[in-house]
């Protein structure tokens, strides 16, 4: 509509709001239609630009891949090998959720499905083992859902997120990597708790539905061999394939031109591993090829082989609506380049709290304004991720809150991360909560219940966003350290685009500490019940650990130990005062 006003009214001594101005190219649209559909089709801004070059160089053969993976029985197999792994632990089915919806998640990429695949088998199973109907929604659609952000394959918008902030898509499944693990280590928390609480004890023994059979062998080799070559293309850096150690293992003939390194002749076979060593885009398709040859391995699949047909079709179903969602994003990218309307606002916006930081200083005060708007970017993405894929839902708040955050000394990527994250949460959270009303048709329990406890279980998703924004190094890549404002390419105060490890490991530390008072506080429970004051005394704590002062998270760390002290002691006593003669049941 701005546009369309625009185009008949122009800009001239018009509020900037009311009728934005351009805010690049081209300039005018001095020459009417014609101008008008030129650059709308044939501008990199324009509706078949690069949303749609996403669509077709990266993200198509992981949509192919995604839909094969769905098509082969490995999910089954999976649910087998988590049941399998986690049978010692307390929480059995729970966790096994988890861990099944973790791995089956990473190669298909969407909630619902992941929850309607792996659900079906473990929310019975976690109902059986003892947790409620609600608790057992919740956590599997909350594990389903971080299936987005569980390296190596992310899901679609992952890939979007790449090639936006032009950071190559082996640097985001690194920086996804602790994020994911602090998710997960938190879900697992959260059904240890809840374990305690209703006093569910381990099976310990290997069962016949654990055991696995040749089958399920094979199913496992067909998933986790493709995830392997995508990991081992990704990763390999394309100086390693003619003077690295793969040159040295072939035997590769090498010529040195001072301090550059070249190979005279190339293997068929290595000159393909080079051209492929790197690329999201061709580590997909070859792991699309290397699934549909195993595929063969499968005695159902070549009984039918149509249902490689049919998993290929599939996937062009999906591409063509992903293209359809992409091209209404393009048109509102197309609006706000156009008119720089994102670009008003944001400096309007900083030069405002910039203004107001130096009115009323105060220590923090600048962060503090940081900490408003990632909470605004979250409240906008959550609102508008409601019901939406999770691509859609990042972009429309990347493109309109994205330079506010850069604006504020965010860096990019740190900034596109962080709609991300909260672009996949808006899943379990309701009153749209898709992933979790897929849950409950499954538990058989209230939608909206379900989702209030699959946010309660999934709380971390919502808090470590607010942690690396602040706390960049956890991303585990430079382009996470960058000053935005910097026009040299410098790096934000304080970082250098390295990784140190002491520092960081202590950073962990905290956060792991921090994720444990968390996790007991929502399930109320620790070794014994928690009552109101100590779980609002946890959240505090928990707090005050991940602050940035040492002076204030040194106080956290010092509450912490004393409340978890005091806590192991009362709870001991409860203990020997429930085995004491007088508290012991006589038999009959």
């Amino acid at each position: 509509v701005t546009v369309f006003v625009w185009y008949f009214h122009g800009p001239d001594d018009i509020s900037k709001y009311w009728v934005t101005k351009l805010g690049g190219e081209p300039r005018q649209l001095t020459d009417g239609v014609a101008n008008m559909r030129d650059i709308l089709t044939n501008s990199s801004a324009g509706l078949l630009g690069r949303f749609i070059s996403i669509t077709m160089d990266i993200i198509f053969p992981y949509v192919i891949l995604g839909s094969l993976f769905g098509a082969s029985a490995g999910g089954r197999s999976l649910i087998k090998l988590a049941f399998l792994m986690t049978r010692k632990l307390r929480g059995g089915p729970a966790h096994a959720a988890i861990c099944s919806s973790a791995m089956f998640g990473t190669i298909s990429g969407g909630p619902v499905v992941n929850v309607l695949s792996t659900g079906v088998l473990t929310i019975p199973m976690i109902i059986k083992r003892g947790f409620g109907r609600a608790f057992a929604g919740g956590v599997e659609s909350a594990a389903s859902s971080g299936g987005q952000i569980m390296p190596p394959v992310m899901g679609v918008a992952a890939f979007v997120l790449a090639a936006i902030t032009a950071v190559p898509y082996s640097s985001v499944i690194v920086a996804a990597a602790l994020p994911a693990l602090a998710y997960f280590s938190a879900l697992f928390l959260t059904v240890v708790f809840q374990a305690r609480k209703l006093k569910i004890e381990a099976y310990g023994e290997i069962t016949e539905d654990m055991l696995l059979s040749r089958e399920d062998k094979i199913n496992l080799f067909m998933i986790f061999a493709p995830l392997a070559l995508i990991l081992l293309l990704l990763l390999t850096p394309k100086e390693a394939v003619t003077c690295g150690w793969i040159g040295n293992l072939f035997g590769v003939e090498q010529v040195f031109t001072g301090s550059v390194c070249t190979s005279a002749k190339l293997p068929w076979v290595l000159e393909i591993l080079e051209n492929s060593a790197g690329d999201a885009s061709s580590a997909g398709w070859w792991a699309a090829v290397l699934l549909m040859i195993l595929f063969f391995l499968d005695k159902e699949m070549r009984a039918r082989p149509s249902k490689l047909f049919y998993a290929l079709c599939d996937a062009g179903e999906l591409l063509a609506s992903l293209s359809l969602m992409l091209l209404v994003v393009a048109v509102i990218d197309f609006s706000l380049n156009l008119t720089g309307l994102a670009g008003y606002i944001a400096g309007d916006v900083v030069h405002w709290m910039r203004a107001t930081s130096e009115t009323f200083s105060f220590g923090g005060g600048e962060n503090l304004f940081v900490f408003i708007s990632l909470l605004v970017t979250m409240l906008l993405a959550i609102l508008l991720g409601m019901g939406m894929p999770t691509v859609p839902a990042y972009l429309n708040v990347a493109l309109l809150m994205g330079p506010l955050l850069i604006g504020l000394g965010v860096a990019m990527f740190t900034a596109h991360m962080f709609v991300f994250y909260f672009a996949v949460a808006s899943a379990i959270t309701p009153p749209v909560a898709i992933a979790a009303f897929a849950a409950s048709s499954i538990s058989k329990t209230d939608p909206m219940v379900t989702g209030v406890a699959a946010v309660k279980a999934g709380i971390v998703m919502f808090i470590i966003p607010y942690i690396f924004a602040f706390y960049p190094e956890l991303l585990l890549i430079k382009e996470a350290q960058l000053d935005p404002n910097s026009k040299t390419g410098a790096f934000l105060p304080g970082y250098d685009g390295e990784i140190h490890w002491g520092p960081l490991s202590w950073l962990c530390a905290r956060i792991a500490l921090a994720l444990y008072f968390v996790a007991s506080l929502l399930a109320s429970f620790d070794r014994m019940r928690i009552a109101a004051p100590e779980q609002i005394l946890r959240g505090l704590i928990a707090l005050l650990v991940i602050w940035k002062l040492p002076e204030v998270y040194w106080i956290g760390i010092a509450l912490g130990a004393i409340v978890l002290l005091w806590h192991a002691r009362r709870a001991k006593k409860t203990d020997m005062d429930e085995s004491s003669p007088d508290g012991e049941i006589q038999p009959d």
